[in-house]
């Protein structure tokens, strides 16, 4: 069973969800996705200040074996990316869960309880 942190909300699409307590979120990748993804060769983050609805993509990521849309898990404005990713996409694969994509001002943070649980995403993932 992949790693499925317990403090973090999830999306049916597979991408995490990080609630900080200033209205902002950091999101990333699950280590079920990089898993399914395989080796990550290349990352497409969204520009900062973009503005994302709930669902839609917000970026891409490439392997040897696909490209996958990424997905908003809520809405918000873009406040910063990992550039580190551009550089060194494989981060995802060695840590899914502490290579983050970027972060949000969340638009309405009752959003967030929509987003699966641990144990949900588990019975999703398995």
């Amino acid at each position: 069973m992949s790693n499925i942190p317990p403090a973090l909300r999830y999306a049916k699409s597979h991408e995490w969800l990080k609630l900080e307590g200033d209205g902002t979120a950091t999101v990333g990748i699950t280590d079920y996705a990089q898993s399914a993804l395989g080796d990550i060769t290349f990352v497409q983050l969204p520009k900062v200040g973009a503005v994302l609805k709930a669902g839609e993509t917000l970026g891409v990521v490439e392997s040897v074996k696909a490209a996958s849309d990424i997905y908003a898990p809520v809405a918000g404005t873009v406040l910063e990316i990992n550039s580190a990713l551009e550089q060194a996409p494989e981060k995802l694969n060695q840590d899914a869960f502490g290579s983050w994509m970027l972060k949000l001002k969340v638009a309405n943070v009752a959003d967030a309880g929509a987003l699966l649980d641990a144990a949900a995403y588990a019975k999703l993932a398995s």
